[in-house]
């Protein structure tokens, strides 16, 4: 039960700093729509998902409406379409069509993205799933609210390094499909170590197979509040900013919580889980590179930054887990560069390079995300940067990601606006020595050792 006083504070919340449910994601799985036939299978896909999520944008705005708790995406995630279209897709074009279903469904039911167009190839590649990884430049081109995400490894696989010089590739050339738009596709693309099978959050978000039919699960987010909090706390231990941190994401989890369990019960779906990630705005005052120089930092990427940044993930974490049984997806702290105006200006004042976020991803929730970097950058420059953060992910037990946008046409000191919650970003330098040689090895990097727990 969730007492007036809590209604009261969370207003507040709302008013003054930014508190936002960021979404509410309907997982769908779409395993019962598998067919030979593609015509079949394309329909399938659509009466699913358009008869389960059909009233999902109007419960939505209702909750939002009567509760004065802005809901700002309404989302689906299906089951990865590699597996879905297995039997039917002889082609990338087959494949592509299926992407357009999706899209069409999207548009239709008004959700803003839908994820899902994705293959797990954490150990190695089917030749369905070739063929899908194959057919992404085109279906981002071709597509307004799919998102498309891959995971190359594992801590209990290791890395599937053709996968990773295949995604390297895959990158360039969606970049090169969509350069009209400033190479806009690459920002529905993640590449993923140890992606989490209920993530509500885009462009990774997909509904696991080991996930129900159909399940309710919801992000919510509060760096202003975080920020707002610890601002009272200037200059006190350790202990107190702690305390402070984990106090405030257990009253931002709350909200979640009660959201979830209110769609839940007005959709007939099962609650999921909570994600609890401080996932920033281009909004002043909504940014986590604020939250770090609020903890002591001058300026994120300073001396320091990386060890603050530990300490607001592991704070967030425990303190979400206190308010829900059920907290899953990511949980922590986002660091994407073009969706945070905090660091926009570290990047801009060359406080914050591209190794030193890498750095960062170590200890936060995901990875290098909305990166924008020169359109001339190499397919095996990419590569290698995905296979960085995926080690870092398979050695470190944790989810890590790549969302990299090679911005074609575009070089170091200009920079690039995506507009709304993508934001603007500046072109990022990218070290121009070669790892050809090493990326163009095949087979995979070995699982590390303490991934035998048996």
């Amino acid at each position: 039960m969730i007492s007036r006083f809590e209604v009261q504070e969370t207003n507040k919340m709302i008013d003054n700093y930014n508190l936002d449910v960021r979404t509410i994601t309907l997982g769908i799985s779409l395993l019962d729509c598998i067919t030979d036939d593609l015509d079949k299978l394309n329909e399938n896909i659509y009466n699913k998902i358009k008869g389960l999520a059909k009233d999902l944008v109007e419960t939505g705005e209702a909750i939002s409406k009567e509760y004065g708790i802005p809901i700002v995406n309404k989302r689906i995630s299906v089951t990865p379409i590699a597996l879905v279209g297995g039997q039917a897709c002889k082609s990338s074009d087959d494949y592509v069509t299926i992407a357009k279903t999706l899209d069409k469904v999207a548009k239709e039911v008004g959700v803003n993205f839908l994820g899902g167009y994705s293959a797990l190839v954490n150990k190695g590649m089917t030749q369905a799933e070739e063929l899908l990884i194959k057919s992404i430049p085109k279906a981002l081109a071709e597509t307004e609210r799919v998102c498309s995400s891959i995971n190359v490894g594992s801590t209990k696989t290791g890395l599937n390094m053709d996968a990773v010089r295949l995604m390297g590739e895959i990158v360039k050339e969606t970049a090169e499909f969509t350069k009209e738009d400033d190479s806009l596709g690459c920002a529905k693309l993640v590449v993923f170590c140890n992606a989490p099978d209920d993530n509500p959050f885009m462009a990774g978000a997909f509904h696991g197979v080991t996930e129900a039919d159909a399940v309710i699960n919801v992000g919510v987010s509060g760096p202003g509040v975080v920020r707002h909090a610890i601002k009272k706390v200037r200059g006190e231990s350790f202990d107190v900013l702690c305390d402070t941190i984990k106090k405030t994401a257990f009253k931002v989890t709350r909200v979640g919580y009660m959201v979830a369990n209110e769609a839940a019960k007005r959709l007939n779906v099962p609650f999921g889980i909570i994600d609890l990630s401080l996932a920033p705005t281009p909004a002043v005052g909504d940014s986590v590179a604020n939250i770090l120089e609020e903890i002591g930092v001058e300026k994120a990427g300073a001396p320091g930054t990386t060890a603050a940044l530990a300490l607001l993930n592991d704070q967030v974490k425990k303190g979400g887990v206190m308010a829900s049984s059920y907290v899953g997806g990511l949980s922590g702290a986002f660091i994407p560069v073009s969706e945070d105006q905090g660091m926009i200006e570290a990047v801009e004042e060359g406080a914050l390079t591209l190794e030193k976020l890498e750095a960062m991803t170590c200890v936060c929730s995901v990875g290098l995300d909305m990166i924008a970097i020169p359109g001339d950058t190499s397919a095996s420059t990419i590569s290698g940067i995905i296979a960085d953060e995926a080690a870092i992910g398979m050695i470190n037990q944790k989810t890590t990601a790549v969302r990299i946008i090679p911005v074609i046409g575009k070089d170091v000191g200009e920079e690039v606006e995506f507009g709304g919650l993508l934001g603007r970003a500046p072109i990022m330098p990218v070290n121009k020595f070669s790892c050809e040689n090493f990326v163009s090895r095949e087979g995979r990097i070995p699982a590390p050792i303490h991934s035998f727990k048996n």
